[in-house]
């Protein structure tokens, strides 16, 4: 399954027997017999896809999926915090079985042992969750925004959360030794998004004869919530140095921004869009899918977030050319009411 990040146009959709380099290889090749042409394309960490990919589309970048990872990274410190919950649990416990043969006047020796190893075993627990969820924060909201650093200083950030999450993943092999093994061998593709990003920084601080670290704040200010004290202040600074150019850059900036792809979460919403067809009608044949895909191509849009969608099919978005209904565009007549 393959889609277009600005249209959502669904490039690809088969059934297939295996999801090997081959098959995939195979499919995109003859995407691009057909006009394939992207510029860059971003893939979770399927071993197939991503070989395929180097073999059809050797000379075009891949970039590592942040939805995954961020997921992933998620579910690791979600586990830790049930961890720390449960050592605590175990304190309070240890506690009242303590006070409680105190008052019945029971020798202590042994419930307060437990209770010292229950106390032992806590508070490492809730170390490790605060530590490890302090750096999922810094690599979601810092080191993998969009408005963040330059490339350089984010690889510097990246190596120090890796580091500081080799240290700790012993403490929990099973959760974090997967995440670690993830970031260790993905800082370039996972990053990749930045390098391009500063590359179109410098071309509009050219533009707008301005610094690129002027934009960068410009970034910083579009990404804060309109309720957050913090933005009147550095749009207040941003709009004395920008001056006539404000509204100008803050429009070129936010473009940018939303050219920026980090994630693959379009494949996951289709994905979550077409399990509903697939409960619905369980045997799925070739024919069956790609009248699936000529249908969510061609559907018009009721609502977007994006204006620009609105009303248009994701082949319109794509092409910028108007196309009849999806019905019509089969051979059918649609009927309409006299």
């Amino acid at each position: 399954m393959g889609v277009d990040t600005a249209s959502t146009f669904c490039y690809l959709l088969s059934l297939e027997e295996h999801r090997d380099a081959e098959t995939w290889g195979i499919r995109l090749l003859e995407l691009v017999d057909r006009g394939f042409a992207p510029r860059a394309i971003v893939a979770d960490g399927g071993s197939g896809l991503r070989a395929g990919q180097k073999l059809a589309l050797s000379d075009v970048p891949c970039r590592g999926d942040h939805f995954h990872l961020i997921r992933d990274f998620e579910a690791a410190v979600g586990s830790l915090e049930r961890h720390a919950y449960q050592a605590i649990d175990a304190c309070e416990q240890r506690q009242r079985e303590q006070t409680r043969q105190g008052r019945r006047g029971q020798p202590l020796h042994s419930p307060a042992l437990r209770l010292r190893y229950a106390r032992a075993a806590c508070d490492p627990a809730i170390q490790l969750f605060d530590d490890v969820s302090l750096l999922l924060d810094w690599l979601r909201h810092d080191i993998l925004a969009v408005a963040g650093p330059s490339y350089a200083q984010r690889c510097v950030l990246y190596d120090f959360v890796v580091a500081e999450l080799q240290s700790r993943a012993e403490l929990c092999p099973t959760q974090l030794r997967p995440i670690h093994r993830l970031l260790k061998n993905g800082r370039e593709e996972f990053l990749a998004f930045a390098k391009e990003l500063d590359v179109n920084l410098d071309r509009l601080a050219s533009e707008f004869q301005c610094s690129a670290e002027l934009l960068r704040g410009v970034l910083q200010l579009l990404s804060r919530d309109e309720c957050d004290s913090r933005r009147y202040k550095l749009e207040t600074v941003l709009r004395q140095q920008l001056r006539g150019r404000f509204f100008e850059v803050c429009e070129a900036v936010d473009q940018l921004r939303g050219r920026t792809i980090r994630a693959s979460s379009l494949v996951e919403n289709l994905n979550s869009r077409l399990r509903g067809y697939f409960f619905l009608r369980r045997h799925l044949g070739a024919d069956y899918l790609a009248l699936l895909q000529f249908f969510l191509n061609h559907r018009r849009f009721l609502r977007s977030e994006c204006p620009e969608r609105v009303g248009r099919s994701p082949a319109e978005v794509l092409t910028g050319i108007p196309h009849p209904h999806w019905l019509t565009l089969l051979g059918f007549t649609r009927f309409q009411r006299a």
